[in-house]
């Protein structure tokens, strides 16, 4: 798969393991488990979930959209990264691997609910929960930042797509928080169980996408910013 669908299924991607990374998958468990402690019906649950998720959702999609949709409305900006993007993109590419692979010590804080955010989103309803799911989404951590703003930015700067990338990004950082919240809703084991089997998917997951990052910047590198035209698949 190549082109704009290619891109969009590596965004929805980006958004998937951007859910499941260390402090937002603890961060999602714990919104969901404190919004569901007080619905005795599992229907209740669900839906301040799927609220608590459209919140979340929305706010990386609006940050999304503003920081690339911004950078592209502004002329030079669009004209430098038109003839620059692919020199900009190996470097990033490489600073993003890194830190996907924790080749550098990065701390991976959690940011746990405040008081007054539980009390809103107690008294708030669905309303609470939503607010909820944009505080949370906003609140980044080393390795949710360098796959935001050091994969879905780049490569939403370089397909020039301000909107489809995003959304697609916005939709894949859904996915499991619904399904947690269905978990939520069905009973703590299976929640814990599916916690469990996360936490190991979502590491080998994170290092062979760190790796790929790593790899096709090291590529993006070599070829344009040093000049060896030889690796290049044009260069024939």
């Amino acid at each position: 798969m190549d082109g704009l669908a290619g891109e969009v299924v590596w965004a929805l991607w980006l958004g998937i393991l951007t859910s499941i990374s260390p402090c937002p998958l603890a961060t999602n468990v714990a919104a969901i488990s404190f919004l569901g402690r007080r619905l005795d019906r599992p229907a209740a649950v669900v839906l301040s979930g799927l609220v608590y998720t459209l919140g979340r959702t929305l706010a990386y999609m609006a940050l999304a959209l503003v920081t690339v949709g911004g950078l592209l409305a502004v002329p030079a900006v669009a004209r430098f990264l038109e003839s620059s993007m692919n020199k900009i993109l190996g470097p990033v590419l490489i600073a993003a691997g890194v830190f996907l692979l924790e080749l550098v010590p990065v701390s991976l804080t959690t940011f746990s609910a405040g008081e007054r955010s539980q009390r809103l989103a107690e008294t708030g309803g669905l309303a609470g929960a939503g607010l909820l799911g944009v505080l949370f989404a906003l609140a980044f951590c080393p390795v949710s930042a360098a796959l935001f703003f050091g994969s879905l930015v780049p490569l939403a700067l370089k397909a020039e797509s301000p909107l489809l990338l995003p959304t697609a990004y916005g939709i894949g950082t859904a996915l499991p928080v619904v399904a947690f919240a269905v978990l939520v809703a069905m009973g703590t084991r299976q929640m814990a169980r599916a916690f469990g089997v996360l936490q190991n998917v979502e590491r080998w997951a994170r290092r062979i996408t760190g790796a790929v990052f790593l790899l096709v910047g090291v590529y993006y590198t070599l070829v344009y910013i040093f000049g060896l035209a030889f690796l290049s698949p044009w260069s024939a």
